[in-house]
Parts: structure tokens; C-alpha cells; sequence
């Protein structure tokens, strides 16, 4: 059964079903997008843009890639990384630009002199998080001019089980934090991606914390806690209320399925994508 109502426009993190054991290529994830109502298949290459062209799917976000790294490692925070970030960014505005595609992820990075070395010493939030002013700004007039988005990312840091369950090390782990420098920017076109995985491993009160960023939300994603599972009756997020409230608060983005599978994909997905579809 796929979603009906259609309110929360809702799309598939392709990774998390591209991954180790039954994993789904992109014309699977594609086809159970369109069997499940989702019109989004979201981290995909720009060079495999075109399969979801031809299946009439969007891909809602994108993040730029960092040889030799995972891609919030090396983030805006560190200025020793500014110019291939920033390169690499205005490269992926003007694919989306072209595309039509709206969103790209860009993170904070993590808090240390050599991203990668914790015994290098660690950027100060202050500094950081006006490293970050500026990279954003500068990306932002770009932005602008191709009507895309950047959605800054607030990752928990408190979950070191997995490297894709938590992030220890990132500086952007408080989401008042990752907010403030998204205002501090002060273009339309850069915004917040909340996670409500993440915000509820750190933080919690989802439903508040939705109403306070409500002006600056770009893009959503979902898991079950703990664990960033399946979004079902073992994990403690109430995400029927979560989703109501975005509708309440106008909001108009995507909301993207990032959790990690379990059991079997489909069912699960299935799943939670009726849950979403308030």
C-alpha cells in the first residue's frame, strides 16, 4: 500500500538501501519510490540523475563528496577546507540548477585543526561557527542566482556505535547552534536540515524544537531511535504528531526516509512511509 494522501512529500535515502546485504540498485529504489507514492529518491549522483528523470522522480537532496572521507568530516567550520568545499559546491548548485533539483547539503565539519586528527586541537564553537558564516555566505549569492537551497545538517554526536548511527567529533551536535548560524547568514536560500533522529538523540521535544525553526527548515529526515531504525513500535518518536505539526507550520519540503534497515527493506519501508502520510 502506498501513500495516499500525499501532504508529506516524501522520498528515499538511496544509501540506506544501497548498502551491505540486500541491497537495492537504483532502478529498484526507483521503482519502489513510484510502488510507494514518494517522489523523491534523494543522495544520488548527478551522473545517474537521469534514471530518475525517466522514472519522473526528483532527487531532494545531494551532498558534495570529499575524497578520502566521509562527507560531514571536512565541513565549512575549518578554512583549510574552504576552497574545495566551496568549489565543489557551486559545481553541484549549477547541476542542480539545471536539474531542477532543490537541495544541497553542507555541513559544519568536525571540530578539529586536521579534520581527520583528534591530537590536532579543536576550533572553538565561536570560530567555527563564523568559519561557517562565511563559507555559507559566500555560497549563498550563488545559491540565489540558481534558485537552489543549502540545508546546513545538525548531526548527534552521542551514538559512537556506528559510524552512521552518531558522529563524535562533530562540532554542528547542538541544534541551537547549526540554527544560529543558519539566521546569521540571513539569505532565504540557506536553511536548516533537521533530522529528527539526530535532534532526538541530542536534544528531544521535537515538536517544540519544529515551531522555533519553523522559518528556516529546508529539508526533514526521519529514523527510528534508538538505533536509526525502522520507524515502528520499538523506537520512541511519536513521528504521526512530527508530521502533523509540519503541516500545521506550512512546511512545504521534503521529508526523506534516512534510516538503516533491519528486517526486510520493503516491508519496512512500506511502513513508514504510511505512517508518514498523515
Amino acid at each position: 500500500m502506498s501513500a495516499t494522501k500525499g501532504r508529506i512529500k516524501q522520498s528515499i535515502a538511496f544509501w540506506c538501501f544501497n548498502s551491505a546485504g540486500e541491497s537495492w540498485d537504483l532502478e529498484k529504489t526507483c521503482d519502489v519510490a513510484k510502488q510507494l507514492g514518494c517522489p523523491s529518491v534523494e543522495f544520488v549522483d548527478s551522473a545517474d540523475w537521469g534514471v530518475l528523470k525517466k522514472h519522473n522522480l526528483v532527487c531532494a537532496l545531494s551532498l558534495i563528496e570529499m575524497p578520502g572521507v566521509a562527507p560531514f568530516v571536512k565541513g565549512l567550520n575549518n578554512t583549510r577546507y574552504h576552497q574545495e568545499i566551496i568549489t565543489r559546491t557551486k559545481q553541484a548548485i549549477d547541476e542542480h540548477a539545471v536539474a531542477g533539483f532543490p537541495n544541497v547539503l553542507a555541513f559544519t565539519g568536525f571540530k578539529w585543526r586536521d579534520a581527520e586528527d583528534p591530537s590536532s586541537g579543536e576550533i572553538s564553537l565561536e570560530e567555527g561557527a563564523d568559519n561557517c558564516v562565511a563559507g555559507l555566505k559566500e555560497l549563498a549569492s550563488h545559491a540565489e542566482k540558481n534558485g537552489v537551497a543549502l540545508c546546513l545538517e545538525h548531526l548527534n554526536t552521542r551514538d559512537d556505535s556506528h559510524p552512521m548511527k552518531g558522529h563524535p567529533g562533530y562540532q554542528g551536535d547542538d541544534l541551537d547552534y547549526v540554527a544560529s548560524i543558519v539566521r546569521r547568514v540571513g539569505s532565504p536560500n540557506v536553511k536548516l536540515l533537521f533530522d529528527l533522529y539526530h535532534v532526538q538523540v541530542m536534544h528531544g521535544d521535537l515538536i517544540r524544537r519544529l515551531e522555533e525553526n519553523k522559518d528556516i527548515l529546508g529539508h526533514i529526515h526521519v529514523a527510528g531511535n534508538p538505533g536509526r531504525g525502522e520507524l515502528d513500535d520499538r523506537q520512541e518518536i511519536n513521528f504521526p504528531a512530527t508530521m502533523h505539526k509540519l503541516l500545521e507550520l506550512g512546511y512545504d519540503g521534503y521529508v526523506g526516509q534516512e534510516y538503516i534497515p533491519t528486517r526486510d527493506p520493503l516491508a519496512g519501508l512500506t511502513e513508514a512511509v504510511q505512517l508518514c502520510d498523515v
